[in-house]
Protein backbone atom coordinates (compact mmCIF):
# COMPACT_ATOMS: atom_id res chain seq x y z
CA UNK A 1 0.00 0.00 0.00
CA UNK A 2 0.53 3.77 -0.36
CA UNK A 3 1.03 3.58 3.57
CA UNK A 4 3.86 0.90 3.60
CA UNK A 5 5.72 2.69 0.56
CA UNK A 6 6.20 5.74 2.58
CA UNK A 7 7.24 4.30 5.68
CA UNK A 8 10.32 1.83 3.62
CA UNK A 9 11.31 5.56 1.77
CA UNK A 10 11.35 7.15 5.31
CA UNK A 11 13.52 4.35 6.57
CA UNK A 12 15.80 4.36 3.66
CA UNK A 13 16.05 8.45 4.08
CA UNK A 14 16.62 8.29 8.07
CA UNK A 15 20.05 6.85 8.04
CA UNK A 16 19.67 4.71 10.26
CA UNK A 17 22.66 2.33 10.99
CA UNK A 18 22.37 -1.22 9.58
CA UNK A 19 21.50 -3.38 12.38
CA UNK A 20 18.84 -0.88 13.06
CA UNK A 21 17.59 -0.53 9.53
CA UNK A 22 17.31 -4.75 9.39
CA UNK A 23 15.33 -4.16 12.34
CA UNK A 24 12.74 -1.60 11.29
CA UNK A 25 12.59 -3.45 7.28
CA UNK A 26 11.52 -6.39 9.53
CA UNK A 27 9.12 -4.76 11.22
CA UNK A 28 7.57 -2.95 8.09
CA UNK A 29 7.38 -6.58 6.60
CA UNK A 30 5.30 -7.93 9.45
CA UNK A 31 2.50 -4.47 9.14
CA UNK A 32 2.31 -5.18 5.23
CA UNK A 33 1.05 -8.85 6.15
CA UNK A 34 -1.31 -7.43 8.52
CA UNK A 35 -4.86 -6.39 8.60
CA UNK A 36 -5.07 -2.28 8.93
CA UNK A 37 -8.34 -3.26 11.86
CA UNK A 38 -5.90 -5.75 14.01
CA UNK A 39 -4.96 -3.89 17.21
CA UNK A 40 -1.09 -4.98 16.52
CA UNK A 41 -1.40 -3.09 13.66
CA UNK A 42 -1.48 0.60 15.37
CA UNK A 43 1.34 -0.77 17.90
CA UNK A 44 3.58 -1.61 15.40
CA UNK A 45 2.93 1.90 13.21
CA UNK A 46 3.58 3.83 16.10
CA UNK A 47 7.20 1.94 16.77
CA UNK A 48 8.07 2.45 13.06
CA UNK A 49 6.93 6.30 13.64
CA UNK A 50 8.93 6.79 16.45
CA UNK A 51 12.33 4.72 14.51
CA UNK A 52 12.16 6.91 11.46
CA UNK A 53 11.75 10.10 13.54
CA UNK A 54 14.56 10.05 15.75
CA UNK A 55 17.96 11.67 14.82
CA UNK A 56 20.20 9.32 13.88
CA UNK A 57 21.97 10.99 11.52
CA UNK A 58 20.91 14.57 12.19
CA UNK A 59 23.32 16.92 13.75
CA UNK A 60 23.56 20.94 14.65
CA UNK A 61 26.80 21.82 13.04
CA UNK A 62 28.69 24.10 15.86
CA UNK A 63 30.76 26.28 15.30
CA UNK A 64 33.20 26.88 17.93
CA UNK A 65 34.22 30.47 18.59
CA UNK A 66 35.49 30.58 22.01
CA UNK A 67 35.95 34.61 22.47
CA UNK A 68 32.76 34.41 20.86
CA UNK A 69 31.09 31.34 23.24
CA UNK A 70 32.95 33.43 26.39
CA UNK A 71 31.46 36.94 25.72
CA UNK A 72 28.05 35.01 25.58
CA UNK A 73 28.27 33.18 28.70
CA UNK A 74 29.71 36.38 30.74
CA UNK A 75 26.78 38.31 29.06
CA UNK A 76 24.04 36.17 30.55
CA UNK A 77 25.93 35.13 34.09
CA UNK A 78 27.73 36.96 36.61
CA UNK A 79 30.46 35.25 38.22
CA UNK A 80 30.14 31.59 37.89
CA UNK A 81 34.06 31.32 36.72
CA UNK A 82 35.13 27.78 37.38
CA UNK A 83 31.80 26.61 35.63
CA UNK A 84 32.42 28.48 32.61
CA UNK A 85 36.03 27.96 32.44
CA UNK A 86 35.54 24.16 32.12
CA UNK A 87 32.64 24.55 29.57
CA UNK A 88 35.35 26.70 27.51
CA UNK A 89 38.64 23.95 28.26
CA UNK A 90 36.14 21.11 26.76
CA UNK A 91 35.50 23.66 23.47
CA UNK A 92 39.01 24.06 23.56
CA UNK A 93 39.31 20.39 23.30
CA UNK A 94 36.77 19.70 21.05
CA UNK A 95 37.77 22.48 18.75
CA UNK A 96 41.21 19.96 18.45
CA UNK A 97 39.68 16.76 18.05
CA UNK A 98 36.39 16.44 16.51
CA UNK A 99 35.69 13.25 17.78
CA UNK A 100 36.32 13.53 21.67
CA UNK A 101 33.05 12.59 23.65
CA UNK A 102 31.11 14.57 25.74
CA UNK A 103 32.03 15.59 29.26
CA UNK A 104 28.85 14.41 31.78
CA UNK A 105 29.04 17.66 34.02
CA UNK A 106 26.93 18.25 37.48
CA UNK A 107 26.28 21.62 38.74
CA UNK A 108 25.93 21.27 42.11
CA UNK A 109 24.60 24.22 44.57
CA UNK A 110 22.63 26.02 46.34
CA UNK A 111 18.55 27.07 45.14
CA UNK A 112 18.76 30.16 42.56
CA UNK A 113 22.13 30.44 41.92
CA UNK A 114 21.50 30.25 37.96
CA UNK A 115 22.46 26.36 37.55
CA UNK A 116 19.58 25.64 34.72
CA UNK A 117 19.70 29.33 33.09
CA UNK A 118 23.62 28.26 32.94
CA UNK A 119 22.85 25.47 31.43
CA UNK A 120 20.93 27.08 28.51
CA UNK A 121 23.17 29.74 28.32
CA UNK A 122 25.75 26.90 27.61
CA UNK A 123 23.34 25.67 24.62
CA UNK A 124 23.08 29.08 23.15
CA UNK A 125 26.46 29.63 23.43
CA UNK A 126 26.99 26.51 21.13
CA UNK A 127 24.43 27.07 18.77
CA UNK A 128 23.45 23.69 19.87
CA UNK A 129 19.69 22.37 20.35
CA UNK A 130 18.31 22.75 24.54
CA UNK A 131 16.53 19.53 25.73
CA UNK A 132 15.38 20.06 29.59
CA UNK A 133 14.24 16.76 31.83
CA UNK A 134 13.03 17.58 35.04
CA UNK A 135 13.55 14.28 37.55
CA UNK A 136 12.36 15.63 40.70
CA UNK A 137 10.42 12.54 42.24
CA UNK A 138 10.51 10.42 39.19
CA UNK A 139 10.13 7.01 40.71
CA UNK A 140 9.64 4.69 38.24
CA UNK A 141 12.87 2.99 35.80
CA UNK A 142 10.76 3.23 32.59
CA UNK A 143 10.76 7.25 32.54
CA UNK A 144 14.54 6.89 31.78
CA UNK A 145 14.33 3.66 29.53
CA UNK A 146 10.45 3.82 28.66
CA UNK A 147 7.86 0.54 28.58
CA UNK A 148 8.06 -2.46 26.45
CA UNK A 149 6.20 -2.67 23.63
CA UNK A 150 3.54 -5.62 24.87
CA UNK A 151 1.82 -3.24 27.18
CA UNK A 152 -0.49 -0.63 25.83
CA UNK A 153 0.00 2.39 25.24
CA UNK A 154 3.84 1.64 25.49
CA UNK A 155 6.80 4.69 24.96
CA UNK A 156 10.14 5.54 24.95
CA UNK A 157 11.73 7.07 28.02
CA UNK A 158 11.99 10.47 28.40
CA UNK A 159 16.18 10.55 26.80
CA UNK A 160 14.85 9.24 23.41
CA UNK A 161 11.47 11.55 23.61
CA UNK A 162 14.13 14.53 24.46
CA UNK A 163 16.25 13.50 21.41
CA UNK A 164 13.44 13.42 19.02
CA UNK A 165 11.44 16.67 20.66
CA UNK A 166 15.36 18.36 19.40
CA UNK A 167 15.67 16.58 16.15
CA UNK A 168 19.09 16.46 16.82
CA UNK A 169 21.65 14.04 17.80
CA UNK A 170 24.39 16.31 19.48
CA UNK A 171 21.85 18.72 21.68
CA UNK A 172 22.69 20.05 25.37
CA UNK A 173 20.61 18.19 27.24
CA UNK A 174 19.72 19.00 30.98
CA UNK A 175 18.98 16.79 33.76
CA UNK A 176 17.24 18.61 36.64
CA UNK A 177 17.13 17.56 40.06
CA UNK A 178 19.06 14.75 39.79
CA UNK A 179 18.88 14.45 43.64
CA UNK A 180 15.27 13.98 43.66
CA UNK A 181 15.19 10.97 42.26
CA UNK A 182 13.19 8.49 44.03
CA UNK A 183 12.42 4.68 43.72
CA UNK A 184 9.76 1.97 44.85
CA UNK A 185 8.62 -1.26 43.77
CA UNK A 186 8.91 -0.24 39.79
CA UNK A 187 12.64 0.02 39.57
CA UNK A 188 15.48 2.81 40.46
CA UNK A 189 16.01 5.46 37.67
CA UNK A 190 19.09 6.45 39.23
CA UNK A 191 20.45 3.17 38.28
CA UNK A 192 18.97 3.23 34.85
CA UNK A 193 21.02 6.48 34.61
CA UNK A 194 24.33 4.95 35.09
CA UNK A 195 24.06 3.86 31.26
CA UNK A 196 22.87 7.21 30.18
CA UNK A 197 26.12 9.10 32.10
CA UNK A 198 28.66 6.69 31.13
CA UNK A 199 30.47 7.49 28.06
CA UNK A 200 31.80 3.91 27.68
CA UNK A 201 28.30 3.06 27.89
CA UNK A 202 26.16 5.29 26.18
CA UNK A 203 27.62 4.65 22.59
CA UNK A 204 24.73 2.24 22.34
CA UNK A 205 21.86 3.12 24.82
CA UNK A 206 19.26 0.87 24.42
CA UNK A 207 15.48 1.79 25.14
CA UNK A 208 13.20 -1.13 25.89
CA UNK A 209 10.68 0.73 23.89
CA UNK A 210 12.81 0.56 20.70
CA UNK A 211 14.86 -2.39 21.73
CA UNK A 212 17.29 -1.14 19.27
CA UNK A 213 20.81 0.69 20.29
CA UNK A 214 20.71 4.88 19.95
CA UNK A 215 24.16 6.22 20.38
CA UNK A 216 24.30 8.99 22.96
CA UNK A 217 27.59 10.15 23.10
CA UNK A 218 27.75 13.33 21.04
CA UNK A 219 24.87 14.54 23.66
CA UNK A 220 26.24 16.88 26.39
CA UNK A 221 24.43 15.86 29.18
CA UNK A 222 24.72 18.48 32.00
CA UNK A 223 22.67 17.26 35.25
CA UNK A 224 21.96 19.95 38.45
CA UNK A 225 21.28 18.87 42.29
CA UNK A 226 21.13 20.99 45.50
CA UNK A 227 23.17 18.65 47.43
CA UNK A 228 25.34 15.85 46.49
CA UNK A 229 24.34 13.14 49.62
CA UNK A 230 21.21 11.01 48.20
CA UNK A 231 23.10 10.54 44.22
CA UNK A 232 24.26 6.94 44.55
CA UNK A 233 28.06 6.50 44.97
CA UNK A 234 28.13 4.53 41.61
CA UNK A 235 26.04 7.41 39.68
CA UNK A 236 28.34 10.39 41.40
CA UNK A 237 31.43 8.97 40.32
CA UNK A 238 30.30 9.28 36.38
CA UNK A 239 29.70 12.98 36.77
CA UNK A 240 32.48 15.80 36.83
CA UNK A 241 30.75 18.24 39.89
CA UNK A 242 31.16 21.36 40.00
CA UNK A 243 30.61 23.06 42.77
CA UNK A 244 28.39 26.35 42.21
CA UNK A 245 28.96 28.47 45.67
CA UNK A 246 26.24 31.11 46.59
CA UNK A 247 27.05 34.78 45.42
CA UNK A 248 28.12 37.27 47.48
CA UNK A 249 27.07 40.84 48.48
CA UNK A 250 29.02 42.35 45.79
CA UNK A 251 28.23 39.67 42.84
CA UNK A 252 24.46 39.84 43.97
CA UNK A 253 24.54 43.68 43.59
CA UNK A 254 26.12 43.41 39.80
CA UNK A 255 23.37 40.73 39.16
CA UNK A 256 21.04 42.49 40.31
CA UNK A 257 22.12 45.84 37.99
CA UNK A 258 22.92 44.18 35.00
CA UNK A 259 19.91 41.45 35.20
CA UNK A 260 17.35 41.39 37.53
CA UNK A 261 16.30 45.33 37.83
CA UNK A 262 15.70 45.56 33.62
CA UNK A 263 14.13 41.91 33.45
CA UNK A 264 11.55 42.96 36.51
CA UNK A 265 10.93 46.63 34.91
CA UNK A 266 9.86 45.02 31.25
CA UNK A 267 7.94 42.12 33.15
CA UNK A 268 6.24 45.10 35.11
CA UNK A 269 5.22 47.24 31.49
CA UNK A 270 7.39 49.77 32.90
CA UNK A 271 10.68 52.06 31.31
CA UNK A 272 14.14 52.39 32.67
CA UNK A 273 12.97 56.53 32.26
CA UNK A 274 9.73 56.08 34.75
CA UNK A 275 11.41 53.60 37.24
CA UNK A 276 15.34 53.65 38.24
CA UNK A 277 16.69 51.90 41.25
CA UNK A 278 20.03 52.99 43.11
CA UNK A 279 22.67 50.81 44.01
CA UNK A 280 21.52 51.71 48.10
CA UNK A 281 18.21 50.40 47.71
CA UNK A 282 19.63 47.41 45.97
CA UNK A 283 22.14 46.73 48.73
CA UNK A 284 19.44 47.31 51.47
CA UNK A 285 17.34 44.46 49.60
CA UNK A 286 19.97 42.68 49.63
CA UNK A 287 20.84 43.14 53.51
CA UNK A 288 17.43 43.52 55.12
CA UNK A 289 14.92 42.01 53.29
CA UNK A 290 16.75 38.47 51.74
CA UNK A 291 18.98 36.07 53.43
CA UNK A 292 19.92 33.78 50.56
CA UNK A 293 22.55 32.27 48.27
CA UNK A 294 21.06 32.75 45.42
CA UNK A 295 19.04 35.83 43.70
CA UNK A 296 15.52 34.46 43.73
CA UNK A 297 13.75 36.35 46.50
CA UNK A 298 15.72 39.31 45.63
CA UNK A 299 14.11 39.60 42.17
CA UNK A 300 10.82 38.67 44.19
CA UNK A 301 11.34 42.33 46.05
CA UNK A 302 12.68 44.02 43.08
CA UNK A 303 9.38 42.91 41.52
CA UNK A 304 7.54 44.20 44.57
CA UNK A 305 9.19 47.32 44.21
CA UNK A 306 8.07 47.24 40.66
CA UNK A 307 4.31 46.56 41.35
CA UNK A 308 4.01 49.66 43.48
CA UNK A 309 5.50 51.58 40.96
CA UNK A 310 3.39 49.90 38.27
CA UNK A 311 0.10 50.57 40.51
CA UNK A 312 1.39 54.35 41.16
CA UNK A 313 1.53 54.68 37.06
CA UNK A 314 -1.65 53.45 36.76
CA UNK A 315 -3.58 55.08 39.62
CA UNK A 316 -2.46 58.64 37.15
CA UNK A 317 0.95 59.35 39.08
CA UNK A 318 3.26 60.09 35.74
CA UNK A 319 6.16 61.35 37.71
CA UNK A 320 9.49 59.01 37.03
CA UNK A 321 10.15 57.28 40.06
CA UNK A 322 13.92 57.15 41.90
CA UNK A 323 14.00 53.99 44.76
CA UNK A 324 16.07 54.89 47.36
CA UNK A 325 16.82 52.90 51.07
CA UNK A 326 14.49 55.17 52.31
CA UNK A 327 11.80 54.38 49.78
CA UNK A 328 12.46 50.91 50.08
CA UNK A 329 11.35 51.02 53.51
CA UNK A 330 8.44 52.77 52.62
CA UNK A 331 7.31 50.27 49.93
CA UNK A 332 8.57 46.85 51.69
CA UNK A 333 8.11 47.70 55.28
CA UNK A 334 10.85 47.49 57.84
CA UNK A 335 13.83 45.42 56.99
CA UNK A 336 13.35 41.42 57.88
CA UNK A 337 16.88 41.00 59.09
CA UNK A 338 18.75 43.26 61.82
CA UNK A 339 22.71 42.69 62.08
CA UNK A 340 22.66 43.51 65.92
CA UNK A 341 21.28 40.35 67.23
CA UNK A 342 24.68 39.37 67.14
CA UNK A 343 26.27 41.66 69.99
CA UNK A 344 23.05 41.20 71.74
CA UNK A 345 22.62 37.14 71.90
CA UNK A 346 26.68 37.07 72.91
CA UNK A 347 26.41 39.29 76.00
CA UNK A 348 25.86 36.26 78.58
CA UNK A 349 28.39 33.60 79.11
CA UNK A 350 27.36 30.41 77.37
CA UNK A 351 26.24 31.29 73.69
CA UNK A 352 28.43 31.43 70.56
CA UNK A 353 28.33 31.82 67.33
CA UNK A 354 28.68 28.87 64.73
CA UNK A 355 28.44 28.53 61.04
CA UNK A 356 26.76 26.00 59.20
CA UNK A 357 25.99 24.53 56.19
CA UNK A 358 22.72 24.09 54.34
CA UNK A 359 21.27 23.03 50.82
CA UNK A 360 20.32 26.72 50.68
CA UNK A 361 23.53 28.09 51.60
CA UNK A 362 25.78 29.21 54.29
CA UNK A 363 23.65 29.92 57.96
CA UNK A 364 24.85 31.32 61.31
CA UNK A 365 24.03 28.70 64.04
CA UNK A 366 24.09 30.10 67.74
CA UNK A 367 24.88 27.26 70.27
CA UNK A 368 23.77 27.99 74.33
CA UNK A 369 24.92 26.19 76.89
CA UNK A 370 23.42 26.03 80.52
CA UNK A 371 24.83 25.02 83.52
CA UNK A 372 22.16 23.60 86.68
CA UNK A 373 22.73 21.60 89.45
CA UNK A 374 22.41 17.57 88.94
CA UNK A 375 23.94 14.85 89.01
CA UNK A 376 26.30 14.76 85.84
CA UNK A 377 24.07 14.42 82.82
CA UNK A 378 24.23 15.90 79.14
CA UNK A 379 20.81 17.05 77.52
CA UNK A 380 20.69 17.88 73.95
CA UNK A 381 18.51 19.45 72.29
CA UNK A 382 17.68 21.21 68.86
CA UNK A 383 16.77 18.70 66.63
CA UNK A 384 20.24 17.11 66.38
CA UNK A 385 21.59 14.27 64.16
CA UNK A 386 23.91 11.73 65.85
CA UNK A 387 27.01 12.94 64.40
CA UNK A 388 26.44 16.79 66.30
CA UNK A 389 25.35 14.75 69.05
CA UNK A 390 28.64 12.94 69.38
CA UNK A 391 30.49 16.53 68.82
CA UNK A 392 28.80 17.68 72.05
CA UNK A 393 29.72 14.16 73.95
CA UNK A 394 33.73 14.85 72.84
CA UNK A 395 33.54 18.38 73.60
CA UNK A 396 31.98 18.12 77.10
CA UNK A 397 34.83 15.00 78.02
CA UNK A 398 37.61 17.75 76.26
CA UNK A 399 36.06 20.61 78.66
CA UNK A 400 36.78 17.68 81.46
CA UNK A 401 39.56 16.84 80.95
CA UNK A 402 41.26 20.53 80.66
CA UNK A 403 38.72 22.80 82.90
CA UNK A 404 41.74 23.40 85.61
CA UNK A 405 43.80 24.93 82.69
CA UNK A 406 40.58 27.47 82.59
CA UNK A 407 40.08 28.44 86.11
CA UNK A 408 36.97 25.69 85.88
CA UNK A 409 36.49 23.55 89.08
CA UNK A 410 37.75 19.81 87.62
CA UNK A 411 34.78 18.01 89.35
CA UNK A 412 32.13 19.92 88.01
CA UNK A 413 30.46 17.39 86.09
CA UNK A 414 29.54 15.31 89.65
CA UNK A 415 27.37 18.05 90.99
CA UNK A 416 26.26 19.76 87.41
CA UNK A 417 23.95 19.03 84.71
CA UNK A 418 25.12 20.46 81.49
CA UNK A 419 22.36 21.59 78.58
CA UNK A 420 23.40 22.39 75.16
CA UNK A 421 20.72 23.57 72.79
CA UNK A 422 21.07 24.74 69.42
CA UNK A 423 17.63 27.33 68.75
CA UNK A 424 15.40 27.00 65.33
CA UNK A 425 14.18 23.90 67.42
CA UNK A 426 11.74 22.83 64.29
CA UNK A 427 15.20 22.31 61.46
CA UNK A 428 16.94 19.28 61.84
CA UNK A 429 20.81 19.52 62.50
CA UNK A 430 23.63 17.45 61.75
CA UNK A 431 27.41 17.15 61.21
CA UNK A 432 30.45 17.36 62.66
CA UNK A 433 31.11 21.14 62.34
CA UNK A 434 29.66 22.38 65.14
CA UNK A 435 32.45 21.18 67.62
CA UNK A 436 34.01 23.80 68.10
CA UNK A 437 31.53 25.84 68.70
CA UNK A 438 30.43 23.83 71.08
CA UNK A 439 33.22 23.35 72.98
CA UNK A 440 33.45 27.24 73.06
CA UNK A 441 29.77 27.78 74.51
CA UNK A 442 30.43 24.97 77.03
CA UNK A 443 33.77 26.88 78.31
CA UNK A 444 32.20 30.35 78.43
CA UNK A 445 29.21 28.85 80.75
CA UNK A 446 31.75 26.93 82.97
CA UNK A 447 34.24 29.95 83.38
CA UNK A 448 30.90 32.60 82.93
CA UNK A 449 33.42 34.33 80.44
CA UNK A 450 30.98 35.70 77.31
CA UNK A 451 32.13 34.96 74.02
CA UNK A 452 32.93 38.24 71.68
CA UNK A 453 30.21 39.09 69.28
CA UNK A 454 32.12 39.63 66.66
CA UNK A 455 33.34 36.13 65.87
CA UNK A 456 32.15 33.63 64.30
CA UNK A 457 33.38 29.74 64.22
CA UNK A 458 33.59 26.27 62.12
CA UNK A 459 35.35 23.37 62.55
CA UNK A 460 35.33 19.48 63.56
CA UNK A 461 37.14 18.58 67.03
CA UNK A 462 38.54 15.53 68.32
CA UNK A 463 39.09 14.27 71.89
CA UNK A 464 42.60 15.30 72.35
CA UNK A 465 42.01 19.23 71.20
CA UNK A 466 43.15 18.76 67.72
CA UNK A 467 41.05 20.90 65.02
CA UNK A 468 39.91 19.18 62.04
CA UNK A 469 38.59 20.59 57.99
CA UNK A 470 34.91 20.95 57.54
CA UNK A 471 33.69 21.96 54.20
CA UNK A 472 31.05 24.49 52.87
CA UNK A 473 33.54 26.91 53.82
CA UNK A 474 33.02 29.84 51.04
CA UNK A 475 29.12 29.56 52.26
CA UNK A 476 29.90 29.57 55.64
CA UNK A 477 31.92 32.62 55.40
CA UNK A 478 29.40 34.95 53.09
CA UNK A 479 26.89 33.72 56.16
CA UNK A 480 28.83 35.32 58.68
CA UNK A 481 29.68 38.35 56.13
CA UNK A 482 25.72 38.57 55.73
CA UNK A 483 24.79 38.88 59.35
CA UNK A 484 27.98 41.45 59.89
CA UNK A 485 30.12 39.31 61.80
CA UNK A 486 34.04 40.32 60.39
CA UNK A 487 36.07 37.49 62.39
CA UNK A 488 36.07 33.96 61.55
CA UNK A 489 38.11 30.98 62.84
CA UNK A 490 38.52 28.11 60.44
CA UNK A 491 40.89 24.79 60.66
CA UNK A 492 44.63 25.78 59.38
CA UNK A 493 43.66 23.29 56.74
CA UNK A 494 40.90 24.98 55.42
CA UNK A 495 43.37 27.82 54.36
CA UNK A 496 43.42 26.53 50.78
CA UNK A 497 39.40 27.02 50.34
CA UNK A 498 39.78 31.04 51.73
CA UNK A 499 42.60 31.14 48.96
CA UNK A 500 40.94 29.81 45.90
CA UNK A 501 37.05 30.29 46.68
CA UNK A 502 36.74 33.71 47.68
CA UNK A 503 37.40 37.00 46.42
CA UNK A 504 40.64 39.09 47.26
CA UNK A 505 37.83 42.09 48.42
CA UNK A 506 36.09 39.21 50.55
CA UNK A 507 39.62 38.40 51.83
CA UNK A 508 40.32 42.04 52.50
CA UNK A 509 36.74 42.57 54.54
CA UNK A 510 37.21 39.72 56.65
CA UNK A 511 39.62 38.64 59.16
CA UNK A 512 40.55 34.87 59.20
CA UNK A 513 41.99 33.26 62.30
CA UNK A 514 43.56 29.62 61.42
CA UNK A 515 43.78 27.40 64.17
CA UNK A 516 44.91 23.79 64.83
CA UNK A 517 43.92 23.41 68.63
CA UNK A 518 40.94 24.45 70.73
CA UNK A 519 43.33 26.23 73.12
CA UNK A 520 43.55 28.34 70.32
CA UNK A 521 39.91 28.88 69.54
CA UNK A 522 39.37 29.18 73.45
CA UNK A 523 42.37 32.09 73.56
CA UNK A 524 40.47 33.67 70.41
CA UNK A 525 37.35 33.63 71.50
CA UNK A 526 36.40 34.17 75.08
CA UNK A 527 37.28 37.68 76.45
CA UNK A 528 39.31 38.28 79.20
CA UNK A 529 37.66 37.87 82.93
CA UNK A 530 38.76 41.66 83.31
CA UNK A 531 36.09 42.47 80.53
CA UNK A 532 33.09 41.61 82.25
CA UNK A 533 30.79 44.43 83.13
CA UNK A 534 28.83 45.36 86.05
CA UNK A 535 25.85 43.98 85.01
CA UNK A 536 27.40 40.81 84.77
CA UNK A 537 29.05 40.82 87.83
CA UNK A 538 25.88 41.36 89.37
CA UNK A 539 24.46 38.30 87.54
CA UNK A 540 27.33 36.50 88.93
CA UNK A 541 26.89 37.57 92.30
CA UNK A 542 23.01 36.05 91.87
CA UNK A 543 23.44 33.32 90.64
CA UNK A 544 26.66 31.66 92.49
CA UNK A 545 28.81 28.73 91.02
CA UNK A 546 27.89 25.79 91.68
CA UNK A 547 30.26 23.36 93.56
Amino acid sequence: TREIEELREKIEAAGMPEMVQKEAVRELDRLSKMPAAAAEYTVSRTYLDWLVALPWQKRTDEVIDLPKTKQTLDADHSGLEKAKDRILEYLAVRKLNPEVKGPILCFAGPPGVGKTSLARSIARSLERKFVRVSLGGMRDEAEIRGHRRTYIGALPGQIIQGLRRAESKNPVFILDEIDKLGNDFRGDPASALLEVLDPEQNVSFRDHYLDVPFDLSEVLFITTANILDPVPPALRDRMEVLEIPGYTEEEKLAIARDHLVQKQITNHGLTPEQLTIGDDALRLVIRGYTREAGVRNLEREIGALCRKAARRRAEGDETPLHITADVVVELLGAPHFLDEEMEERTKEPGVAIGLAWTPAGGDVLFIEASRMAGTGTLTLTGQLGEVMKESARAALSWFRAHAATYGADPDFFKTSEIHLHVPSGAIPKDGPSAGVTMVTALASELTRRPVRGDIAMTGEITLSGRVLPVGGIKEKVLAARRVGVREVILPRQNEKNINEDLTDELRKELTVHYVTSVDEVLLLALTPPAVITGDQKTERRRQPPLQ
